[in-house]
């Protein structure tokens, strides 16, 4: 027996490695079962996001303006192709990608596991790639937005970034809004990452909300269309359009020059391009603002329509400076001031009631506020407080220096004298009958006074008043509005060479439709003046619109209307 106690020594430990492992397989079968598994899930069984595409905007008669596609992003596990020099090489001969470069990045995050190499590829392209069967290379759905309307509307609506974040315009505004939220499912995946299968999805992705604006893309296209030309003509540094509907305060249409392309921006050096002037930028009205200084001129009751002024002998002396216009237009009326739009017969009226009263008419058109849009960068201007002025500014502002606004602020403070006094918020989003008649609506101006102004602006196109813009002018229909010419500020003080020509008009003038503003900045050549260089515009952009609302000729002459009544 005592010979043999070796092998019972080796039979004992053999035995005692028996239950050792006969205990810890006891262990992890029972004590450790959950974590353990737990840790294999954890290794093969993968939690990954749902994209969810970003909402669509489009025109306020459904026309798609911002869309979202569905992608492709190609992207590597560095930790496993770091030393495969080679397959990366290929990677980056498909993928038109410096070789060397894509090496250096997977290399110097190989401690990581996921990297992209190249995003927003179509469908095809990638699958193309995919095709190549390279270890550590994957692909990711994505969403990529896209603008049929490219530069057309490009300064409304903005632009996203890679991600999908809104960077500009109403993209911006509402990101929130058109932001989907992303969901999430369980897949099972191989040790390279492959998906084996698909478990369940633990939380549907839900795309983003749809928003409607208040833009008709016809009226927009045209607006763009006409603004560029003549900003191309004249050769301005920039131009701004805006079309405002009378009645509900939406914005029809709004352009502005220089434009650009939301889909390519990469080798964009001037940035300013992307600011939408229209709402961001503000000028010096000019002799727009004389509208105003007459409905203050009429409330203060020292004068009425037909109140004669001299302006002979077409200059005088205010403070000690000059104040002067275009002609010696002699003696006019009220009326004759807006017709021939006289910086004497303003600045005699402002010198007669104060400055007060027209900043107060001012102030309750909507100068010198926000209008509430929520447009990224939206300006006030400026609208001083004239206490304590003297005779020569108290003169000037009468015909539109001194303060500043913006082409939508004026479009809304006109859409006031177009709708009988009444002032209404602005909308870039498209209102329902609901939200049209739950409008707040504040008398601002006197209902008599406002279309006697409107009048007034009538004889601003009439040939036979002798008017300062005929070319405004649009076959078979009335109109009203007024020209603006205002000198620009430079480092010496007021350029006498650079001049924002604007006109803001009405149609029809008997019932106005909508409001049409229109800005050229700094046009270059011997035509400066806003009947010269923004009417044009006016005409073509507000004949368009007539047209596609189709609203009914008001002015026909009376030779033609027999004409057409014998048909």
């Amino acid at each position: 027996m005592f010979k043999h106690w070796r092998l019972y020594l080796v039979l004992f430990v053999m035995f005692l490695c028996v239950v050792a492992i006969a205990w810890k397989v006891s262990i992890l079968h029972i004590t450790d079962r959950d974590f353990l598994q737990d840790q294999g899930d954890a290794r093969t069984i993968r939690t990954v996001p749902l994209v969810a595409n970003r909402g669509l905007i489009t025109d306020r008669n459904g026309e798609p303006l911002a869309v979202s596609t569905p992608v492709q992003s190609i992207w590597v596990n560095p930790s496993e192709m770091a030393e495969e020099d080679a397959a990366i090489a290929i990677l980056a001969q498909e993928l038109e990608l410096n070789a060397e470069a894509l090496a250096s990045n997977i290399k110097s995050n190989s401690s990581r596991e996921f990297l992209y190499v190249k995003r927003r590829l179509p469908p095809a392209e990638a699958d193309r790639i995919l095709e190549l069967g390279i270890d550590g290379v994957y692909s990711q759905q994505e969403y990529q937005r896209f603008y049929p309307q490219g530069e057309v509307t490009a300064h409304l609506i903005g632009f996203s970034n890679v991600d999908d974040v809104g960077q500009e315009g109403l993209e911006l505004t509402y990101d929130d809004w058109l932001q989907g939220r992303p969901g999430r499912r369980q897949v099972m995946k191989d040790r390279r990452g492959h998906i084996i299968e698909e478990l369940n999805t633990i939380q549907t992705a839900q795309p983003g909300k749809s928003l409607e604006l208040s833009i008709d893309f016809r009226l927009q296209n045209i607006a763009y269309r006409e603004l560029k030309e003549e900003f191309i003509i004249r050769r301005a540094k920039a131009a701004s359009i805006v079309v405002l509907d009378v009645d509900t305060g939406e914005v029809l249409a709004i352009a502005n020059q220089p434009s650009y392309n939301p889909h390519n921006k990469a080798n964009m050096t001037d940035f300013s391009v992307l600011r939408n002037r229209a709402i961001t930028d503000v000028i010096e009205p000019g002799s727009t603002v004389k509208a105003f200084t007459i409905a203050a001129a009429l409330e203060s009751g020292l004068y009425t329509p037909g109140t004669i002024i001299e302006t002979s002998p077409g200059w005088m002396m205010v403070g000690g400076n000059e104040v002067k216009d275009l002609f010696n237009y002699g003696t006019l009326t009220t009326t004759g001031v807006i017709t021939k739009s006289s910086n004497i017969g303003s600045s005699k009226i402002a010198l007669d009631i104060g400055a007060e009263p027209i900043r107060d008419v001012l102030e309750r058109v909507g100068f010198g506020e926000v209008l509430g849009t929520g447009f990224p960068g939206e300006r006030s201007g400026v609208l001083p407080n004239p206490r304590r002025w003297g005779r020569h500014p108290t003169a000037t502002f009468s015909f539109g220096y001194g303060l500043s606004a913006t082409a939508l602020q004026l479009a809304q403070a006109y859409s006031v004298l177009a709708d009988g006094g009444i002032r209404k918020p602005v909308s870039l989003l498209k209102l329902d009958e609901g939200q049209v008649s739950a409008l707040p609506r504040e008398q601002a101006v006197n209902p008599d006074i406002a279309n006697a102004v409107r009048s007034m602006l009538g004889t601003v196109v009439d040939a036979s008043r002798g008017g300062s813009a005929l070319e405004a002018n649009v076959p078979f229909y009335s109109v009203a509005g007024k020209t603006g010419t205002a000198h620009v500020v430079g480092e010496q003080g007021y350029e006498d060479n650079l001049h924002n020509s604007l006109f803001v008009g009405m149609a029809p003038a008997s019932d106005p439709e909508f409001i049409i503003v229109v800005i050229v900045n700094e046009p270059k050549g011997e035509e400066h003046y806003g009947g010269q260089v923004a009417a044009p515009v006016f005409s073509r952009v507000a004949a368009g619109a007539l047209r596609i609302l189709n609203i009914s000729p008001d002015s026909i002459p009376k030779e033609q209307s027999l004409e057409l009544s014998a048909l």
